[in-house]
């Protein structure tokens, strides 16, 4: 038993290296002021380079935008971060997110998403959630380069279109599958 919790150690002290070599601002931003200043230039900068999330935030019912989601692992692995959901180029309400992970992964990567809700009834199940698991409720769209040659304010079906956006690291791909987005009260 000694012997699986100093290799636990070990496995634990290299994803946290990992994971602070990754991050260059911290996951958890804390006050309303980071957080609102984040999801802002987030938002900006989303809008500028990627013209199918510039044309479906003209019908978007709100965008939840996490500008800064750390994600490491070794076998057990775990992303955090905390964003805000906009609404008539608002902010309106704060949310984090945090997701576990078992299997073959090894590494750290950040990275950023937007979440864009088209309908009344995916913002309605966004309010009225006070935790809401990916997987589980409505359906989400990721947004790829192969669905954003296709995807216009008029084709736009779907509740939840998801945009990836910043990625930096040594993990492979950025996943939502599983994530919890949870409301908070910075």
């Amino acid at each position: 038993m000694h012997k699986k919790n100093r290799w636990f150690g070990f496995i634990a002290a290299i994803v946290i290296a990992l994971a602070l070599a990754v991050s260059s601002t911290p996951a958890l931003a804390g006050s309303k002021a980071e957080i609102d200043s984040s999801v802002d230039a987030a938002l900006q900068k989303l809008m500028a380079t990627t013209p199918t999330a510039k044309e479906l935030s003209k019908i978007a019912k709100g965008i939840l935008v996490f500008p800064h989601i750390v994600k490491a692992g070794f076998i057990v692995g775990g992303q955090a971060g905390e964003g805000a959901l906009v609404k008539n180029g608002k902010i309106e309400s704060y949310y984090n997110t945090v997701a576990l992970s078992y299997g073959m992964q090894a590494g750290a990567q950040a990275f950023g998403y937007a979440l864009f809700f088209t309908t009344d009834a995916t913002m309605t199940y966004l309010d009225s959630s006070s935790g809401w698991e990916i997987g589980v409720g409505p359906g989400i769209t990721i947004v790829d380069e192969g669905v954003a040659r296709s995807l216009s304010t008029t084709t736009a079906k779907e509740g939840i279109y998801a945009f990836f956006f910043d990625q930096k690291g040594l993990m492979a791909g950025a996943g939502l599958q599983g994530s919890k987005i949870t409301r908070i009260y910075p």
